[in-house]
Parts: structure tokens; sequence; C-alpha cells
């Protein structure tokens, strides 16, 4: 059929004088053709007819009545595991080259008889109103730290009127990463919005009343009133009511991913390096979101004249074993802390240790329950004048700090096995004592040649050279009558 485009022309040209087979030729139609439009004095949009009838009889319709029953009891099953059903109970009947013409029956009759489908409101953002954040895991992404992977998380905050956002990297949905990540993006950002919405951490709500309610929990809501921000979190289950910020996830994943393509690595020398490399991807995005920022950032409310820093603090007891237990998990600490209760304060990545109130020692966070993190240059001074104790003790396999360590404890198991412990014990102590990386260096060279990394072997490739003397340097006698005499002859020259 033609277009309304081509009869106008066709008619246009009749107008203006040209022949029924010229007007026909300009229009690219036939002369038939033209004659008809010209008698029914109609464009084509006119003279379509809506079809209410099928060009081709339903091919399933011996079996739509088993359909439509399916489709009743569960409308969540999918045409393409009705259409498997059908091929196995009539083969000859159904091939598998008809599945897309199942699945258009399937949907026609969705359209016409299915279920009520959810409805989600477009909603309208007025600046400086309200700011969205969850967290979003980057493993996906295969990002490495010197060629190690490092799996870790994002905590991800948008402006839902001009999209603009900012990051903080953790590793855990704690209340410390939410906090933390809250707080640092909010100081990026300049503001604070009028309202946070959140997703329903356990960090954040503590219970949800009958009455449909939130309770948060103490150091959420404290953080909420430091910042005047009016808390707020979407419905269980309904994702769509942090959309901005869940939009923003795949969005900004992406714009990651393919910046890595660019890159052409996914490797990164630190954690700095890839934050560094992250901010600036960041930045040059919200560079796009001029128009709508200017008008946001003189919305929102000032920041406090200070972050609140918060985090939790427990007050624990160094055990006889020179550990401490935090959150369900053991960390070793040095022995001169023994007895010592300490006041810990828990962060996003690290544990402070605090004797009264100094900070005697910061350790790295453990995520997770059940986990111990027992650093061998805490143990080793004394566990070395105690060998025996080395073979059952419960956190053996934390104090193999490198591969290397390990194979040469089990090189010492299989030829030397009474001496195994106290040969590595030593060689452990020489590693807490001068360098884990000249020692690491030493046992990989003695794999390599076969022998016996006993701790004699060690310590002669590591121990250090002898202090050379310093020549002692006396007092230079200088002679300016040299000097003298090379102006006693410039001048007579002159």
């Amino acid at each position: 059929m033609k277009t309304d485009a081509e009869v106008y022309l066709m008619l246009r040209e009749r107008k203006n004088g040209k022949t029924l087979e010229q007007a026909a030729a300009r229009a690219n139609m036939s002369v038939p053709t033209a004659r008809k439009y010209l008698r029914s004095a109609k464009l084509p949009s006119a003279l379509r007819h809506a079809r209410d009838y099928r060009t081709r009889s339903n091919p399933f319709i011996a079996d739509w009545a088993w359909v439509e029953q399916h489709l009743k009891r569960d409308p969540a099953l999918q045409a393409k595991t009705l259409f498997s059903l059908l091929l196995e109970q009539h083969p000859d009947r159904y091939t598998a080259g008809q599945l897309r013409t199942f699945q258009r029956h399937v949907a026609s009759w969705r359209a016409l008889h299915g279920p009520e489908k959810d409805i989600i409101f477009e909603q309208h953002h007025q600046p400086g109103r309200l700011a969205q954040s969850d967290f979003t895991h980057m493993d996906d992404l295969g990002i490495t730290l010197s060629g190690v992977p490092f799996p870790h998380l994002l905590f991800h905050l948008v402006l839902t009127y001009s999209n603009v956002e900012a990051i903080s990297l953790c590793f855990s949905e704690s209340f410390e990463a939410l906090a933390e990540g809250l707080e640092f993006c909010l100081w990026q950002l300049g503001g604070v919005p009028q309202q946070h919405r959140t997703d329903n951490l356990s960090a954040a709500v503590q219970t949800i009343e009958p009455d449909g309610c939130r309770r948060w929990t103490d150091r959420y809501f404290g953080l909420m009133t430091h910042y005047g921000l009016t808390p707020t979190t979407n419905t269980p289950g309904e994702a769509h009511e942090n959309g901005d910020v869940e939009q923003s996830h795949f969005r900004f994943k992406q714009a990651v991913d393919q910046a890595l393509r660019v890159r052409g690595s996914r490797d990164f020398a630190d954690r700095a390096t890839y934050i560094n490399w992250l901010q600036e991807l960041i930045r040059k995005r919200n560079g796009t979101r001029q128009a709508r920022w200017t008008e946001e950032l003189a919305a929102l409310r000032p920041l406090p004249k200070a972050p609140l820093h918060p985090c939790r603090e427990l007050s624990v007891r160094v055990t006889r074993f020179s550990t401490i237990r935090v959150l369900h998990n053991t960390y070793s600490v040095p022995s001169r802390l023994i007895d010592t209760t300490l006041t810990v304060r828990i962060r996003a990545d690290v544990l402070e240790l605090y004797v009264g109130t100094v900070c005697a020692l910061t350790l790295p966070r453990l995520h997770g329950r059940f986990q111990a993190r027992i650093d061998y240059r805490h143990l080793i001074f004394s566990l070395v004048r105690k060998p025996g104790a080395f073979g059952h003790y419960r956190y053996r396999d934390e104090l193999f700090p490198t591969t290397p360590f390990r194979l040469a404890y089990d090189t010492l198991l299989a030829r030397q096995p009474s001496r195994a412990d106290k040969e590595y014990l030593r060689v452990l102590h020489l590693a807490a004592s001068t360098s884990e990386a000249d020692v690491e260096a030493a046992l990989t060279l003695l794999a390599e040649s076969r022998t016996v990394p006993a701790f004699d072997a060690v310590r002669e490739l590591v121990r250090r050279p002898e202090k050379v003397a310093m020549p002692a340097l006396t007092q230079p006698t200088l002679d300016f009558q040299v000097y003298d005499a090379l102006l006693t002859v410039r001048c007579a020259d002159g």
C-alpha cells in the first residue's frame, strides 16, 4: 500500500496539469493505483481498516485449552516451558521451529486475559530533596591489584534530581561502611539534601512495625540527626522504590567496564591507584550533569562543622593466648598486652586498639564470622622458645605468611621430621627479626636447588654484609696563592 506522502504527491502533480501517467510516474505508482486514489478522493490512511481476523489459523488450537489452564493456574510459567511439554506430549503435532510462534500466542493471551501487573509511577524530583544510596558488588569486573584478585564493594550515593553521584570503597555492608561511605560522599558533594533513602539494611533498620513504620537503629538515627537528614527506606522486596541508585549502579558499572576495556588492563598497582582512577571516572560522569547540578547545589543545606567519624567501641581483654575476640573473629596482638583491657574502635576496614587514650595498634578488620588473623610477629618470640606447642597450635595455618614458607615446612617434615618444627620456627623468627621478603627469597632459592631449608642455610643467604668502616675525613688545606698568581698575571696583561 502506498503512503499518504506518495498519494499527496500524485494529486499535486495532477492538479498542476500533469497527465495521469506522468503524475503516477512521479509518485512511483502504477496508473490503476493512481486512478483508484483519484476516484476515492481519500489518502491511504483513511482507507486503512483495522484487521479483526487472522490471516493464519492458530496451529495450537487443539491444545490451547490445556495451555490456558496452565497459564491461569500459574502465571509465572514461561512459554518456553509449556512448549517443551507440548513437544513431549505431541511430537508428531509440533516441531521445535514453532517456539517463537507459540511465544507470540502466549504473549497475546497474557495481554488480553493475563493478570494485572504492577505499575511503576514516574516521580517528579525536586532539587536538594533526596539522596539514594546502596552497596554494589564489583567482583564481576575482575579487578586485580598487582595481579591479585581484589574482591570489594562500593557504597554508591546518588542525588535524584541531578543524578550527580559519589562513591566510597568498602568490603561489607556493615554500619561502619554505611556511615563512613555516607560521610565521605556528602563531603565530596559539598552539601546535604533533605532526605536519605537506603535499602532495608540491618545496619540502618532495626525492625518494621505492624503499621509499616520503620524503627531505626540508634547509631543510624544518630548519624541522620548529625547531618539533619530525614531517613527513609523502600518497601521490602520493592527495589524499584530505590530505582535511581539501582539504575545508577547498572550505568556506572557499565562505564567502569568500558573504561577498563579502553585502558587495556584490569590490573592496578595498589588500592590508592585504583581509587583515584574510579574517582576520576566519577568526575567525568558528573561533568555531563552540570546544568541540573548547579540548580541542586544551590538547594543543598550546608555541611556540619566537622565529620562525625562514627564507630563502634568495645572493651575487650587480651587473653593469655595473646589474642582478642571482636565481633566473633579472633586477632593476635603483641604479647606485652596480655591481661590488658583494650578499647577497640571498630571502623569499616580497620580496628583501632587503644590503651587508655593512646592508640597502641591498628589491625585490618576481618569481615564475616569465626575467622582468625594471627600475625606471627606477635607470637614467634615466645613460640621459638616452646617449639613443642607448634604442632597442635589451633591457628598453626596462620603462621605460614606465604606459600614458600608452607613449602619449606613441608620439606622439613619430609627430610627432617624430628627437627621440622624447631627449624621452621627459627626460620620464622629470622623473618620477624630481619626481613620477611629476604627470607622468602632465600627459601625460594633453596627450593629451586633442592636444598633442605634449615635455619643455618637460610641465615647464610640472608646474612647482611658487615658494616664497612667509613674512612676518616681530614680538613683539606687550601692554597690561595695559585689564585693570587692568576690575578697578578691578569692585571699585567691588562
